[in-house]
């Protein structure tokens, strides 16, 4: 049987997780539209895509209406890393809440299936651990890092309200710790901040004792939830954890590259910065048993493609 195709908008197409989005969706024969407005997205991210006749490519940002065809949208789009929220903090909550509210109504007009990427930060510094999709989270509402935390927190509120309201077809995901290939190089970012210190033989910096965790999903799995979570029936919504549960210390990950990479590098202890979460793990018995997932790619193996991948741009 012939494969139909869909017409599948990523925005943030050109981003780290969009960009391998949009490879996987291209490869299974869809037809994408890849918007970015390149704020973070690279257009060398996608650019070996250019070339095929079901992708395209727009430059837009979403806190700015879009009129397109779709059947399905993956809303990708904002900043992800604390280096680049926090750049333009007031444009961080425009692209959640105002992106959300455009691509909603875009989703609405055209009845096309939506999924939000949404984050682990929902949870802010959260005082139960690992995390359920059940705890409502403990989140400064004016600190630095709000621009980022509650705009997502009110992209989750709009897109249910939309559900509830209008009877869209939504599908929500709360991204944890993320990394791979394609992560930009300055995103502040403890995998990447680690890794290129490690080829450049800088030493490794380390904020606190080192015994804050966080647990890393490697990209493809992450993929392959967004992929499992949009293909669900209309009923399951989420909110759902996508993430590792397995996790490492700040001091681990340190130790693991270093061993990887095989580097000179010694590892320097900085103060903690601000609300910066103690402890970070996914609870992801929900997405277990909703979409048949669980990440298989283990933290080594994942580490090593990704110092591949740096040591073409770094060294």
């Amino acid at each position: 049987m012939k494969h139909m195709q869909k017409r599948i908008l990523v925005t943030g197409g050109a981003g780290f997780l969009g960009s391998h989005l949009c490879e996987r969706l291209v490869e299974h024969g869809d037809d994408i539209l890849c918007l970015d407005n390149y704020f973070t997205g690279q257009k060398k991210n996608v650019e070996h895509l250019l070339g095929k006749p079901n992708f395209e490519i727009l430059r837009h940002d979403i806190t700015f209406p879009l009129y397109v065809e779709v059947d399905e949208i993956y809303n990708l789009a904002c900043p992800a890393s604390p280096v680049h929220y926090q750049h333009d903090p007031v444009q961080t909550t425009k692209t959640s809440v105002h992106g959300a509210i455009n691509m909603l109504g875009l989703a609405k007009r055209t009845k096309a299936k939506i999924l939000q990427a949404s984050t682990s930060e929902v949870y802010g510094d959260p005082q139960i651990h690992p995390q359920t999709e059940e705890y409502w989270g403990h989140v400064n509402p004016i600190g630095l890092r709000s621009c980022y935390d509650e705009g997502k927190r009110c992209a989750e509120t709009l897109f249910f309200d939309y559900h509830r309201q209008h009877h869209l077809n939504i599908k929500v995901a709360r991204i944890f710790n993320t990394y791979g290939p394609r992560m930009h190089p300055n995103d502040g970012r403890v995998v990447s901040n680690f890794i290129v210190q490690a080829l450049k033989g800088e030493p490794i910096t380390v904020y606190g004792d080192g015994s804050q965790t966080r647990s890393f999903c490697y990209v493809d799995d992450m993929i392959n939830a967004f992929i499992a979570f949009m293909a669900t029936k209309d009923t399951i919504t989420g909110p759902f954890n996508l993430g590792n549960p397995v996790e490492f210390s700040m001091l681990e990950l340190a130790e693991t590259i270093i061993r990887l990479t095989q580097t000179t590098s010694k590892i320097v202890f900085k103060p903690l910065p601000e609300d910066d979460p103690t402890q970070r793990r996914p609870d992801i018995s929900m997405a277990k048993e909703n979409l048949g997932w669980e990440p298989k790619v283990k933290l080594e193996q994942g580490l090593h493609k990704t110092i591949n991948f740096f040591k073409e741009i770094v060294i």
